[in-house]
This record gives structure tokens, sequence and C-alpha cells, in this order.
């Protein structure tokens, strides 16, 4: 059972959507498996990249830290979206740190049987190039928010893609599935964990989101995008 269902995630991720059933199989068969614990690292800034993961149960959260000592959170990964991405372009060591935040199950492959698989199946070598593409357009957006926006601005559209990417309806609104602090807001918004706090503590008196203890509830989306999109 597990198997098929490894089957079926790897048939919907960004890298293998679109292969044959038979060339899943394949696929799987040339890569090996990998469990994390929340919180155990699955490669650091600076390690050589020698393979590739593909999520299949679990969050992972990449980051990276500046010359300065600042860690940066440069975005979450869930099932279906890979780790590892330097080995697609023959890099040699990773960029980021990747950290398990919850108990996570992955599929990897060496660098070489990773362009191996590429060279054999065109489809494939396409859809590298698309998550390529994808990640290098998301660090554009985020660049521009930083030269751009103000802090507001940029911690509501920090909230927004969050919600998007792994938000669930409930009772009270869009949780964001993943526990998140105010400092992991703070790191992917370029500011200050005090400027977090005392936003999000404006936004819930506006009724606008609900934070717990790393958790945060989006309660009036429109309202957000509003605040978001304001111009200066």
């Amino acid at each position: 059972m597990a198997n098929h269902s490894d089957l079926d995630i790897l048939g919907r991720t960004e890298l293998f959507h679109g292969m044959p059933s038979a060339m899943l199989v394949e696929i799987q068969a040339a890569g090996f498996r990998k469990k994390l614990a929340s919180g155990e690292i699955l490669f650091q800034q600076g390690d050589s990249a020698s393979s590739l993961f593909v999520v299949i149960a679990g969050r992972l959260r990449a980051t990276q830290t500046t010359l300065d000592g600042q860690q940066i959170i440069i975005r979450y990964l869930a099932p279906g979206e890979t780790a590892g991405h330097t080995t697609l372009t023959r890099g040699v060591v990773h960029p980021s740190t990747v950290t398990a935040v919850d108990d996570s199950h992955l599929i990897g492959w060496s660098s070489d049987t990773i362009r191996k698989i590429m060279e054999q199946h065109s489809a494939v070598a396409m859809n590298a190039l698309a998550v390529l593409a994808a990640r290098y357009h998301e660090i554009q957006i985020r660049l521009l928010e930083l030269s751009t926006e103000k802090v507001e601005q940029r911690i509501g559209h920090t909230v927004l893609r969050l919600a998007n990417q792994a938000g669930r309806r409930t009772a009270r609104g869009v949780e964001i599935a993943f526990p998140l602090s105010r400092q992991d807001l703070a790191e992917m918004a370029g500011t200050t964990l005090h400027t977090v706090s005392r936003i999000l503590s404006r936004w819930e008196d506006l009724g606008i989101v609900d934070c717990g203890r790393r958790q945060v509830v989006l309660c009036k989306p429109h309202a957000l995008m509003a605040i978001s999109d304001e111009q200066a």
C-alpha cells in the first residue's frame, strides 16, 4: 500500500508529473528512502550537493545564513516538492540548510542518478527546467517586495503566500497547516520579531488573523489582500 502511495505522490510531483506508471516504478527503484524526525537536518548550507529529494510526507524548511549570521527562511517544502535543486544544475554545494518541520518521509536520488534519469527521460528534464524557473520567479518576487514594499505589506504577502501554499479551511478561517512562529515570519519578511509581533497584534484586533502559539489563522483574506496591495 505504501509503495502505491509513493508512486501516486511521485506522479504528482513537480519533477515527475506526466510520467507513465512504468517509468515511475523505475524511477522509484533507482532511489532510496530517507526519514527525518521533526527538527532533524537533511543537509546544511555548504554541504556537498550529492543528492536530490522529493518530500513524500511531512514538511521541510529551507533557510540561508548570511555572512553576518542572520538567518533567512527561503521557503517551506510540502509533499510533492523537491529539496536539493542545485543537483539539477551540477552545483557543487547546497546553498541552503533544509530542516524537517514535521516528521518527514522522503525519497532521494544521488546526483549521478538524477542526471541519468533526466538524460533518459526528456520530460523529466523539461520538468526540472520548470521547477528551476518557478523558484527563480519566487526569489524575484521576494526581492521586489524587499526593495519596494513597506514592512506591513511584506508581512501580509508572506502570510498570504503561506496560506495559499499550505492553508486548510477551518471554522475560524484559513489555517496555515504547520507550526509557524512570529520569528519565522520575521525571517521570511526580512524584518524583526518586534515588528511582526506589533503588526500581528494590530491585525488580531481588527479580526484579520488569529494567532496562537506557533499557529496562524487567516480570518479575513480579502482584508489582508487589501493591506498587502495598498500603494505606498
